[in-house]
């Protein structure tokens, strides 16, 4: 009874920042059910059958809020339940793990572009709002899902910084967007686990727990989304990049040991630093804004 609370604990946890920073849920849940012995494809197999509820209340809340592209779903939703499937399916046959690597460099690459661009610019808003083409957004989705699916987490990591780097949507409606077409891909990585598994190797007192703490969180989240300022929300979603994928990414630049810990310290200091200037920049417009609408016309 204890090892329930704790999952559905786990899941109330990663939802929470899942919704409201577009990724983690996977990561997290998974993460700890490998922890305590269960093999690879049935912790991501129970990941994804939760993430069926959780993404489907996760989404509608975010479109309550108005935080969902629906313009955008449809792009990345389809190609990644097709990329969801076979990860899933191929989970029981070969490992993502020689990808992992290659990921978190990319990723880690990205999250300090993202800090950048959200936190120490200045003078110009750090997005323009303009379209990106399907031919950017599918792929984008197909690898994504796959990588999810086969590699227990994936979705977001991957879709939500591409998005934010590319400085042509909001922070709230990239992760809305991007928590929203989750859904399908759930859906669809949750298929290709039932037909890679049989029913009793699915640990379902994990989905259940996972399940019921995840669709706690997920309306709190897309709140959460809604009212966080765009550099505030931009550069926590780029630190939390840079800290999951700092272990992966220094192991394959050949980092480890005492040198290891001196980066992530001045990794986190550097965010808590970006952080700390954002707020302050954001005060700081507010209040200019504050006053100029005050002022006679």
């Amino acid at each position: 009874m204890r090892s329930i609370f704790v999952l559905a604990v786990v899941g109330l946890v990663a939802q929470l920042v899942d919704g409201s920073l577009g990724m983690a849920y996977g990561v997290t849940s998974t993460t700890l059910l490998l922890s305590v012995g269960i093999a690879p494809a049935a912790a991501s197999a129970a990941v994804h059958l939760s993430e069926v509820g959780t993404t489907l209340v996760s989404g509608i809340s975010h479109w309550r809020f108005g935080n969902v592209d629906w313009g955008k779903v449809g792009w990345m939703a389809l190609p990644g339940g097709v990329g969801a499937f076979l990860g899933a399916t191929a989970l029981s046959f070969i490992s993502a793990e020689a990808a992992k690597p290659f990921v978190a460099v990319f990723l880690f690459a990205l999250g300090i572009y993202i800090l950048a661009r959200f936190s120490f610019r200045r003078r110009a808003r750090p997005v323009r709002v303009r379209p990106i083409s399907g031919k950017f957004l599918a792929p984008l989705g197909l690898g994504a899902g796959f990588l999810d699916a086969a590699g227990g987490g994936g979705w977001g990591p991957v879709s939500t910084p591409t998005l934010l780097s590319s400085g042509r949507m909001e922070p709230r409606k990239v992760v809305g967007t991007v928590d929203a077409s989750e859904f399908v891909v759930a859906i669809c990585a949750s298929v290709g686990f039932l037909v890679a598994l049989s029913f009793q190797e699915i640990p379902w007192q994990a989905v259940g727990a996972l399940l019921a703490g995840g669709v706690v969180a997920a309306p709190i989240a897309a709140w959460l989304v809604r009212i966080l300022p765009m550099r505030i929300l931009g550069t926590t979603v780029g630190g939390v990049i840079l800290i999951t994928n700092m272990r992966t990414f220094l192991g394959a630049i050949g980092i480890s040991g005492g040198s290891a810990t001196l980066v992530y310290v001045v990794i986190v200091a550097f965010w808590i630093a970006a952080l700390t200037f954002s707020i302050l920049v954001n005060r700081q417009e507010k209040a200019a804004l504050t006053t100029k609408e005050g002022q006679p016309t």
